[in-house]
């Protein structure tokens, strides 16, 4: 049990650190757009790729706990252990797959570090979403 303790920290380290190493990244590639106010168009192609790249970030996150579930046979397969780890990282569970008792602890802690990785991006989208519809004046420079 303290190795699957020791485990699922050292997962829930690994996706916080992905997350704060590329939220500057994509805050970099903002600031270097320049999205005129109108028309509509050029916001959503924004949002639009904004969006992509936090799905693949999270998909990213999600493969790293399916790898481990399948070093450690924690699932069936490959498939099977990134079916698994998107539902649980989603907090979806729909249920149809379930670790061994000795894993359940960590398929919780995936479950608690999706749910706090999600709202990182989704605050990361509300501050990009208000800085897009304030003033010129209000916006910060970008540096």
């Amino acid at each position: 049990m303290l190795f699957s303790l020791v485990a699922a920290w050292g997962l829930m380290a690994l996706c916080v650190v992905a997350h704060a190493a590329s939220m500057p990244i994509l805050l970099r590639w903002l600031q270097r757009r320049s999205v005129p106010p109108q028309p509509l168009w050029p916001w959503i192609k924004l949002f639009v790729n904004l969006a992509g790249a936090v799905v693949l970030l999270h998909l990213a996150e999600i493969a790293v706990w399916a790898f481990f579930y399948a070093w450690q046979r924690a699932m069936p397969d490959l498939a099977t252990a990134i079916y698994f780890s998107a539902v649980t990282y989603t907090t979806t569970g729909y249920g149809d797959l379930v670790l061994a008792p000795e894993w359940r602890l960590v398929g919780a802690v995936e479950a608690l570090t999706g749910i706090l990785m999600c709202g990182w991006s989704t605050a990361f989208f509300v501050a990009v979403v208000a800085r897009s519809i304030a003033p010129p004046t209000q916006r910060p420079s970008a540096s």
